[in-house]
């Protein structure tokens, strides 16, 4: 029997597990918060030293959690670049997060191509001001000194696994962790360097993209670090998902993310081509309006309980909330592409007009949302038929009862876990033993549409009857 670590370093903390490598059961666990300066205002900082990650893995580590482990999985935030000089030390802090900073570069970027159509082609993404060519194009526009000394282009995980290997002369990462750069095909398989130039106005050294199952290096103590991936893809493989399922993410935006058998080029930008952890692909399309959509409704309805009493509400009115229908494109929307539309609470009547209806219509509302971005991925030949739901919204009884019958398919809502770490530990032990590690998938409850599967696409046909006659032709 073999101990396997893996360690998560998320935009806030450091979590580590401790992994029996056979099975994947979990044996201790570590955590660390980041020790991050307070950003004026609250929120996060743009601008993080990486050695702040490695204080906060040292600290999550302490106590002998390591002892006894043969090999290291790494997980990382995506979308940080971390630009280094020749000596590999780094220019300036990395650039991490959603970066608005880097928001005219994007569009900037959008132009130097040629069209969206290019980059989709190229990449299999549409620059974005989270993406690290978008926050490299902003660095050689506003910072072009640190830009010069520009010589080595790493992320999070990249960083952290060079780090734990002593700083080798050789720099490496994953498919996973490439496929976010804007830089690197996941079509191909390859970088685009062309891109690099683009962004940062020449060349810049890019680490080796090594295949799934790779390890990266061994310590002088022999420890095996395996090639690390991010976050996204991390998770995707500590909750097991394989071939015909779907991960959606209920945050304030929403996601949903499939594994599919190749990299998918969209033309209109709504399909981020991601490449997983396996040797598969994982394509996203993402909506700007989830559970903010929830949050909303509650307050409207000046509710104390927030969203447990507007779950408990909805579930007091029935499929339909009597012909109410919101589209909640409360703040634009990514899918469809209608950036600077307002929401629609539509069919209004006298019966109508109660506050369980309109909790009903949030809930059913938020879910179609998703379910159309769904079926952008389903209209591309992905086939879906088990979804994952996560984010603490999962968790709500009118999201677990409205959820299978809308996405036409069986919901899978996993338990709380380090999904990311886990995954990272999953790799290690590949990298361990040269074989794919059949972990037992994730504890979880199980929801079935059943006999209301056609309630579920009746209301799907209220929702697309409002959203055409709102928005004609908002998905040609």
């Amino acid at each position: 029997m073999g101990i396997v670590a893996g360690l998560d370093s998320s935009p806030d903390f450091t979590r580590i597990v401790v992994c029996d490598a056979d099975t994947g059961a979990v044996l201790r666990q570590g955590y660390a918060p980041h020790p991050l300066d307070p950003v004026e205002g609250g929120g996060r900082p743009s601008d993080v030293d990486p050695q702040a990650w490695l204080l906060s893995l040292g600290e999550a580590a302490g106590g002998g959690l390591l002892e006894g482990v043969q090999a290291i999985g790494v997980s990382a935030q995506q979308n940080a670049l971390v630009p280094l000089d020749a000596q590999g030390n780094t220019v300036r802090p990395a650039l991490v997060g959603g970066d608005k900073r880097a928001q005219a570069a994007a569009a900037d970027l959008i132009d130097r191509l040629g069209s969206r159509e290019a980059w989709a082609e190229a990449v299999g993404c549409v620059p974005q001001a989270a993406q690290p060519v978008a926050k490299l194009r902003w660095l050689a526009r506003t910072e072009p000194e640190q830009a010069q000394r520009v010589a080595v282009l790493l992320q999070a995980h990249d960083w952290l696994v060079w780090q734990l290997l002593g700083r080798p002369a050789r720099r490496t990462t994953d498919r996973g962790g490439a496929s976010g750069t804007g830089y690197w095909s996941a079509a191909s398989g390859s970088w685009r360097p062309d891109l690099v130039e683009l962004a940062l106005g020449r060349q810049a050294l890019l680490p080796e993209v090594l295949g799934p199952g790779e390890a990266a290096g061994t310590t002088p103590e022999g420890l095996i670090i395996s090639a690390g991936t991010g976050e996204t893809m991390a998770a995707a493989f500590g909750l097991g998902v394989r071939a015909g399922d779907a991960v959606v993410s209920l945050g304030a935006s929403g996601s949903v993310m499939a594994v599919h058998h190749e990299a998918l080029a969209d033309s209109g930008g709504a399909i981020t081509s991601l490449a997983d952890a396996t040797g598969l692909h994982l394509p996203v399309v993402h909506t700007s309006n989830a559970v903010r959509a929830l949050r909303g409704t509650a307050e409207m309805l000046g509710l104390d309980g927030g969203l447990e009493e507007l779950s408990e509400l909805a579930m007091k009115s029935t499929p339909g909330a009597h012909g109410l229908v919101l589209l909640p494109y409360l703040e634009g929307e990514r899918t469809p592409q209608l950036p600077h539309t307002a929401g629609t609470l539509s069919g209004l009547r006298r019966e109508s007009m109660r506050p369980e209806h309109l909790a009903r219509a949030a809930f059913e509302g938020m879910v179609c949302g998703l379910a159309d971005a769904m079926d952008v991925l389903r209209g591309r030949g992905v086939e879906i038929r088990r979804v994952f739901l996560l984010g603490a919204a999962a968790e709500l009884h009118a999201v677990q009862a409205v959820a299978p019958m809308l996405f036409g398919a069986q919901v899978v809502v996993p338990q709380p876990a380090d999904y990311a770490a886990i995954g990272a530990a999953r790799q290690a032990a590949w990298a361990l033993s040269g074989q794919l590690p059949q972990w037992q998938g994730a504890a979880a409850q199980v929801f079935e549409a059943g006999e209301e599967a056609p309630v579920g696409q009746a209301v799907r046909q209220q929702y697309r009857a409002v959203r055409e006659q709102i928005h004609p032709g908002a998905f040609s």
